[in-house]
């Protein structure tokens, strides 16, 4: 299930498309919030409030595509920013006569809040609120009196509040209700399997490889918002649930079968399986559940031993697709705590945050003596871009200079040639639209492009919303361009070069991660048990994967080599075929279990101590007629993650795919 050189030469060429495809869940999202942009603009014009760009651009950091998360978000941030209004009237009153003593508080709020954001549970939000906070501290400075202060900080408010309810009530009249999301996921699932039963050398094929790897966490968390929102009852969540677990056992049985010519099927059974399949999948779009379902498949002597266990484990999937097992095979989700474990011991949490403080007030006292205002998005571009990881940084920094110059060049063209032909508020909330809409594509695709419409929305409302009438100075796009781009060479300097952090040690922390959770797939007695610690052990694995993704961003002085590059990357796959047939595969003998589990342990325990010797791996050659066993080509998978893990690049002879 590795990629050959000529794919691997395409892939650049095909990301960019696969990145910017549409999906209908995409257009639907990206209209949605486009719509609440314009919206916004629609009663901040109407109220003329100060600061109509900020509003406009807030639902972007409230929606997302799951109608309960978004609708919490708007609640929760909302809260937040009063809360954090609170305590810049609590910290003003003190400090705001006093420049020294103003700048020794953005300095004390920032460096605790950003210590919070590397060190704690709080890291989502840690940042965004040290910004807030350290921005209107340096505000208050111009203002002249404490009455325009107070109105300034009160408006902060409206701002925050007018964007969040119309995008409450627009998400519970228009947005999908997370079982629906679910149920259409499914149903797209089982359709991508039938149709490479049908065409096993299809563009389905790659398509249902890379389903199988990103795993179904994204599903399992829709359900989750679901309960929360008690909009279905939890019989039909519970049904759900084993669905989403038996989609993944009968994708990874599928996928085995396509990627495995040397497994014959008969053409009788994969056409009996896929038409199972795409009525269950017809089932599904209709809102109900495949439940009883009976799968007569003919009868054939001639099947290899690997095709039969494949066969059973699909057959198995699809009979019990929708009967949910007992609360009692599902293990508890361990609580972590409010700190990270190593938080006053690892040295990197105070290090991030004191270059990222330092980074942005340094900026902040450029623009200060400059007296030039304008650029003070430098000041806030070191909160934004600041990671924990130099590839983190140096990644957000160019997604935000990227959507900015689009945004900004956009937006220039809209004020020479759009907005001067605009005669009503309906004019203005059309731009606002197209502009918001374009900006909501690019961020509801992949994460690693999303952020680029987040800055490119952002730098289009601050051309065409300068106030409350239509204005058409250029010189604030400049500005903020000119801004932007000093934040981005001051952030770089500081956080790539002072006490740089490469992200590779996050690589074997989430590998390491994967291994245990393999082991405990292999001890688990239960299907309903396995299939949750294999879903749990492929979402390490794609977080792993795209961490090693981003080492491309780091400068060379801390990428590691490309011999480990490539051993992790070549044992991430191994690690992901390995956890597809650990899912497929029925119970075996208990001192095969055993010993499987205890060499992924003592993998993990490789990887989390590189001091360590590293396991004794037996040779990897294996004959094809080895392989036609599903217990040969786990012991070929796991020997061949050895080889890779123990002795660097080196590709093993042969392997069982």
């Amino acid at each position: 299930m590795v990629a050959n050189a000529s794919e691997r030469h395409e892939a650049p060429r095909r990301s960019w498309r696969q990145l910017l495809a549409p999906s209908p869940e995409r257009l639907e999202f990206a209209t949605r919030l486009a719509l609440i942009c314009g919206l916004t603009t629609l009663m901040t014009e109407i109220y003329q409030t100060p600061e109509p760009a900020l509003a406009a651009y807030l639902p972007f950091f409230y929606n997302r595509p799951e109608r309960t998360l978004s609708v919490i978000l708007s609640v929760a941030f909302t809260l937040v920013i009063a809360v954090v209004i609170a305590l810049v009237f609590a910290i003003a009153n003190l400090v705001v006569d006093d420049a020294m003593w103003r700048v020794a508080s953005i300095a004390v709020v920032s460096f605790g809040l950003l210590f919070l954001a590397s060190a704690s549970q709080l890291r989502p939000i840690a940042g965004t609120v040290a910004l807030v906070i350290s921005y209107a501290l340096a505000e208050l400075g111009t203002v002249q009196t404490g009455e325009l202060a107070t109105r300034a900080l009160l408006y902060i408010e409206l701002a925050v509040a007018i964007p969040a309810g119309i995008s409450i009530v627009v998400n519970l009249l228009l947005a999908p209700a997370p079982r629906r999301t679910v149920e259409q996921a499914l149903a797209d699932r089982l359709r991508l399997s039938a149709a490479v039963l049908r065409g096993p050398a299809s563009l389905a094929r790659g398509e249902l490889a890379a389903s199988v790897r990103e795993g179904v966490a994204p599903l399992l968390e829709e359900l989750r918002l679901a309960a929360l929102e008690r909009s279905a009852p939890g019989r039909d969540l519970a049904v759900l649930r084993q669905a989403t677990l038996s989609a993944l056992s009968l994708m990874s049985a599928v996928d085995a079968f396509a990627s495995s010519p040397e497994v014959e099927l008969p053409d009788a059974v994969r056409t009996r399986l896929a038409d199972t399949l795409e009525k269950m999948a017809q089932i599904l779009r209709r809102g109900a559940y495949p439940v009883g379902v009976t799968l007569e498949l003919p009868a054939d002597a001639n099947l290899s031993p690997l095709a039969r266990e494949l066969l059973a484990s699909a057959r198995d999937a699809v009979t019990r697709f929708a009967e949910p097992e007992s609360p009692g095979s599902v293990r508890p989700t361990k609580n972590e705590g409010f700190l990270v474990e190593d938080a006053f011991t690892n040295p990197e949490h105070v290090q991030f945050a004191l270059k990222a403080t330092a980074a942005a007030l340094f900026c902040y006292l450029l623009y200060s003596l400059l007296d030039w205002p304008g650029i003070h998005t430098c000041f806030l571009t070191c909160y934004i871009v600041a990671q924990t990881t130099v590839a983190e940084s140096v990644e957000k920094l160019s997604l935000r200079l990227i959507g900015c110059l689009i945004g900004a060049t956009v937006g220039i063209a809209a004020i020479v040639f759009v907005l001067p032909a605009l005669t009503s508020i309906g004019g203005l909330m059309i731009a606002v639209f197209v502009g918001g809409w374009a900006g909501a594509y690019v961020a509801g695709g992949s994460p690693r492009i999303s952020y680029a419409g987040f800055q490119l929305a952002f730098a289009f409302f601050l051309s065409i919303l300068q106030g409350s009438a239509p204005a058409f100075d250029l010189t604030i796009a400049r500005d903020r361009i000119v801004g932007i781009i000093i934040g981005n060479l001051v952030a770089y300097f500081a956080l790539a070069h002072l006490w740089p952090v490469s992200i590779s040690g996050r690589v074997d922390r989430a590998l390491a991660a994967a291994l245990k959770q393999l082991a405990r797939v292999v001890s688990a007695t239960r299907p309903g048990e396995r299939r949750v610690q294999a879903a749990e052990a492929l979402g390490s694995l794609r977080a792993a994967e795209s961490d090693l993704e981003l080492t491309r961003y780091e400068p060379r002085s801390i990428r590691s080599s490309p011999a480990w590059l490539a051993t992790r990357q070549q044992a991430i796959e191994n690690a992901q075929s390995l956890s597809a047939l650990l899912l497929v595969s029925t119970n075996p003998g208990e001192s095969s279990r055993v010993d499987t589990a205890t060499r992924l342990e003592r993998l993990a325990t490789t990887l989390s101590t590189p001091s360590s010797t590293a396991p004794a791996s037996q040779s990897v050659a294996e004959s094809a007629h080895g392989c036609q066993t599903l217990s040969a080509r786990i012991s070929g998978r796991l020997r061949a993650l050895e080889e890779t893990l123990g002795s660097g690049v080196e590709e093993p002879a042969h392997v069982c795919a």
